[in-house]
């Protein structure tokens, strides 16, 4: 599977196999994680075989059943903290999703205490991703047009498929609060309207954007 298959493939996953992740499996993530943290300075770990990081409330209210295993998205509280968890969480959600893994992110419906804890001193949480072998592989939800989140109307086919891909990519609540406009041939994103978590979804995005484009985007 390529990460344009895993693009199209990927919806969020809450409800979980009673399977653990094989070893192979577990090693190829663990060194993609550390690749990704080598690059952003995060401090992004995977989880495994914990059930209390999803055993609360807020995660039965949100319909997360059977989580085991999950990404911690943290660091230290640098400048584009929030995009950086976005960007980079987003690389390796995509990656799982190539080993046959499927993913969801909460940004409220899991065990913060517990999280936390989890967590070194100094160092901020972002989010949490659930991850393991889902009872289905969820469903595409209702999006905005491409119209909804461009400036302009630029033409190029490698704006468009990045434009594309980037209406796939998981916002907060769904709410795509995100614009792409072109200046002077580099793609810039920027948050549009008021939502919560627009910054990680900003680096969510473009993520997706920069994978079907070829082209690094601005923020």
């Amino acid at each position: 599977m390529t990460v344009l298959e895993a693009i199209d493939a990927r919806h969020s996953v809450r409800a979980y196999q009673d399977k653990p992740i094989d070893q192979e499996t577990r090693q190829q993530l663990d060194s993609f994680v550390k690749e990704c943290n080598q690059e952003s300075g995060l401090n992004i770990f995977v989880q495994y075989d914990d059930p209390d990081g999803f055993d609360s409330r807020l995660a039965h209210y949100g319909h997360f059943r059977n989580v085991k295993n999950y990404i911690v998205l943290s660091g230290k509280k640098v400048d584009d903290f929030d995009y950086l968890c976005g960007y980079f969480g987003e690389k390796i959600v995509l990656f799982a999703q190539q080993l046959g893994l499927n993913t969801c992110w909460a940004a409220l419906t899991f065990n913060k205490k517990k999280v936390r804890e989890l967590i070194p001193a100094g160092e901020t949480l972002c989010m949490v991703i659930s991850l393991g072998y889902g009872e289905t592989q969820g469903a595409a939800r209702k999006s905005k047009t491409a119209q909804e989140v461009t400036d302009g109307n630029p033409d190029q086919p490698w704006f468009i498929n990045g434009i594309d891909a980037a209406l796939k990519a998981p916002t907060a609540v769904n709410q795509q609060k995100f614009r792409f406009s072109l200046k002077d041939d580099s793609p810039f994103v920027r948050v549009k309207g008021l939502g919560t978590y627009t910054k990680v979804d900003l680096g969510i995005v473009a993520c997706h954007f920069e994978a079907a484009s070829g082209k690094k985007v601005q923020h």
